[in-house]
């Protein structure tokens, strides 16, 4: 089973070592069903395209110590449609944590969702670039990400998100518009118009705080090969790839 990852894991060290050229190699695949009527977004899941949607699970632990069933669990589905990604996201979390009020400071330490996109699937580095996303959504509906300023920016223009939670049951539902890397935090850019066959980068994360200084664990839904799981905001090789199927 391990050598499955050998690949992956020889192509993710050469792109953090020098990052020359070595496009990113597809894993984690999934097929992305298209929708003609785009999911009406307030939290009820009761939309056409997630009822022909598969369920994902959020179950990999990135960052922290081992966690129960009792403290996190989590679940998600996807759609297209020609403007914009679809994300539903199920979320059992025992105690959901907001701990600080400026979105601009320590967001990934507040219960927060993270999605990664990486538009044309090209991998590589971006922290401090758009080659990729890491989209941090907040509890109160705030998308913080660090663009070429090296700045914390809201990007709430670029996700449209319903949130609704009984209990400790919290369902998401989001609508996400793509851009390409050359996207300009200055002007204003078109989005990118989705079309089948299309291969986009793509992840999804969980920041879970139930009320410490700082996040008690962090879970993706994509394996990450070594000891240090926590790559997603720096490369995006780490990211799975969606394909866009009708």
């Amino acid at each position: 089973m391990l050598k499955n990852y050998v690949p992956f894991f020889l192509i993710l060290a050469l792109h953090l070592s020098c990052n020359k050229g070595i496009r990113k190699e597809d894993h984690d695949i999934k097929e992305v069903t298209y929708t003609r009527i785009a999911p009406k977004l307030d939290g009820i899941p009761d939309d056409s395209c997630w009822r022909k949607s598969k369920w994902h699970d959020l179950d990999q632990n990135w960052k922290g110590e081992p966690y129960s069933p009792d403290d996190f669990r989590g679940r998600y589905k996807l759609s297209w449609s020609t403007h914009a990604l679809h994300l539903l996201l199920e979320v059992f979390d025992d105690s959901l944590f907001d701990k600080q009020a400026d979105p601009l400071k320590l967001w990934w330490d507040d219960d927060s969702v993270e999605i990664f996109i990486d538009e044309d699937n090209s991998g590589g580095l971006h922290q401090y670039s758009h080659n990729a996303f890491a989209y941090h959504v907040a509890l109160d509906g705030n998308v913080v990400d660090v663009g070429p300023s090296r700045k914390p920016m809201l990007y709430n223009n670029h996700l449209t998100i319903a949130r609704r939670t009984i209990g400790e049951k919290s369902i998401w539902e989001m609508s996400i518009a793509l851009y390409p890397d050359t996207y300009n935090d200055d002007n204003s850019q078109s989005r990118i118009i989705l079309d089948k066959d299309k291969r986009i980068g793509f992840a999804l994360a969980y920041c879970d705080n139930d009320g410490s200084m700082e996040r008690e664990n962090f879970i993706g839904s994509v394996f990450v090969p070594g000891d240090n799981k926590n790559l997603g905001w720096i490369n995006a090789d780490i990211f799975g790839t969606l394909v866009l199927v009708e």
